[in-house]
């Protein structure tokens, strides 16, 4: 989230930082760094260098020197407003959210009416998940500053996490009248309406993540049309390509036979650990892709571009399971290497890629899991593949748990195992959309503000038959759907164990 870095106002700097400041707003930021290094050479504690260092490292998210710098030039002048909002911005850019917000709130105490400090304070509350508090700081920021789109944008933010979302999307849309090129405003307000079910608008709006930054290797790597739905497929080659996770691919490969059906010849790119999955789907040539040069295509077209080139609408929805299956010669050997564990089986996945944006709200720490680990007369089967450090130590405690995470080569193997099983019980992780497009039940804990796809306030999923949404009351509240978590499993060991023995 981008955070505007103010500069100071406090006494008048000497020649040579003048110099210095003048570099940097031309732009030419290795000269101006060169510039106050040279001031501070001469006297090390002098303020407006310290500052403008400190910004420049932030601009360059250098954070730790630029915590450094800030830090010291708050102890030359304790009370300078600006170097302590930029000292909080710097903290934030370290992760330090809490002690950002203590700067944004001496910061305040020195000058209350300082829209841009209100507005780097609403960041860090929304980052420490205190949503309403980022809201009133935005609003406060924007009644000192109403026409800034950055905050009108933080506001949409927090008032969408508030659930407010058609004040959200008001926020949006006026930040949006503002700045008509803000990429992040559209692709947010995209979210929104898939969150809410609105999608066709969502998936339409959906397509400016492809504009923003960090897709600009993406956008130029195909020479070829980028496949929309409008162009004719028929006798012509659409390659189908990822642009971000397994789990995105594995939900939207269901579009690929559609595709197929109308005559197109379908390519569907995968990473090395899906394409034993993907190899037996119908219609489909499927190619192990490092992302360098694609394989030879007349048109081409990301997975999470699919929905939008159907025209997918909620009623619309190609929902038919299992549309993936284990390859028989898997299934059959962990069918005989799981064959002695007893009924009911769960699978289990309680933690994702650590490197998720999202992952401190959609992991959850495995000794949270204690009570339903303890539960009698259920096999517990791990299908974590990566352990995080305490939840090694943890295993260490759990005799009982019959880990094959480490056991599984790639997604083919998850696979077969999952079809060994009688339920899985995910997080919002690639396992989850495994077991769910192979129509087996999964039970899928989420957050309390989920990711677009499972939507809001509903126990079931358009997208999974078979899926059964577990969803937290208040963030971060991992305890009360554990508890009822523990509780279903209680009535579901019970129910399996009445029900006739099933052939795995």
């Amino acid at each position: 989230m981008a955070r505007t870095i103010s500069k100071t106002g406090d006494m008048p700097p000497r020649e040579a930082v003048l110099r210095g400041v003048a570099l940097q707003e031309a732009g030419r930021l290795d000269e101006a760094e060169r510039a106050f290094l040279a001031v501070l050479r001469d006297e090390p504690r002098d303020f407006y260098a310290l500052h403008q260092l400190g910004v420049i490292c932030c601009a360059r998210r250098r954070y730790a020197d630029a915590v450094l710098l800030l830090a010291t030039a708050v102890e030359a002048r304790p009370n300078s407003a600006d170097a302590l909002c930029n000292l909080g911005l710097a903290l934030h850019g370290m992760q330090r959210h809490g002690e950002a917000l203590a700067s944004y709130d001496a910061a305040l105490a020195v000058a209350p009416d300082h829209p841009l400090t209100h507005h780097n304070r609403g960041n860090a509350l929304f980052d420490l998940d205190r949503h309403a508090e980022a809201a009133a700081a935005h609003a406060r920021a924007l009644a000192l500053d109403p026409d800034n789109p950055e905050t009108l944008y933080g506001l949409g933010n927090a008032l969408r996490e508030l659930r407010r979302h058609d004040e959200a999307r008001a926020a949006y849309e006026r930040a949006l009248a503002l700045a008509p090129a803000r990429t992040d405003v559209r692709f947010n307000l995209a979210l929104l309406d898939l969150l809410t079910g609105r999608l066709a608008e969502g998936f339409a709006g959906y397509d400016h993540r492809l504009d923003k930054p960090e897709f600009a290797e993406l956008r130029g790597r195909f020479p070829t049309p980028a496949w929309r739905g409008e162009a004719p497929v028929a006798g012509r080659t659409v390659l189908l390509h990822p642009e971000q996770g397994i789990g995105d691919i594995i939900q939207m490969v269901r579009y690929a036979p559609l595709l197929a059906a109308r005559g197109a010849r379908v390519i569907a790119a995968v990473t090395a650990p899906l394409a034993p999955l993907l190899a037996g789907l119908a219609g489909v040539e499927t190619v192990v892709w490092d992302r360098t040069a694609p394989p030879a295509h007349d048109l081409h077209c990301p997975y999470l571009g699919l929905p939008r080139a159907f025209g997918t609408t909620l009623e619309t929805i190609p929902a038919t399971v299992p549309y993936l299956a284990a390859p028989a010669d898997r299934r059959a050997a962990w069918a005989a290497r799981l064959a002695a564990l007893p009924r009911p089986r769960v699978g289990l996945v309680w933690a994702g890629n650590p490197g998720f944006a999202n992952d401190r709200h959609r992991s959850i720490p495995l000794a949270a899991l204690a009570p339903v680990l303890r539960l009698p007369g259920l096999t517990v089967v791990s299908l974590q593949k990566e352990l995080r450090a305490d939840d090694a130590a943890m295993l260490e405690r759990l005799p009982r748990l019959v880990q094959v995470g480490g056991a599984l080569t790639d997604f083919a193997d998850t696979a077969a195992v999952i079809e060994t099983l009688d339920l899985v019980v995910s997080v919002d992780t690639a396992v989850a959309h495994l077991a769910g497009a192979l129509g087996r039940p999964v039970w899928i804990l989420l957050p309390r503000s989920p990711d677009w796809r499972w939507m809001l306030d509903r126990d079931d999923s358009p997208w999974y038959p078979t899926a059964r949404l577990l969803r937290q009351p208040a963030t971060g509240d991992w305890a009360s759907v554990v508890a009822r978590l523990a509780e279903d499993l209680t009535t579901f060991r019970d129910d399996v164990a009445a029900a006739p023995a099933r052939d795995v």
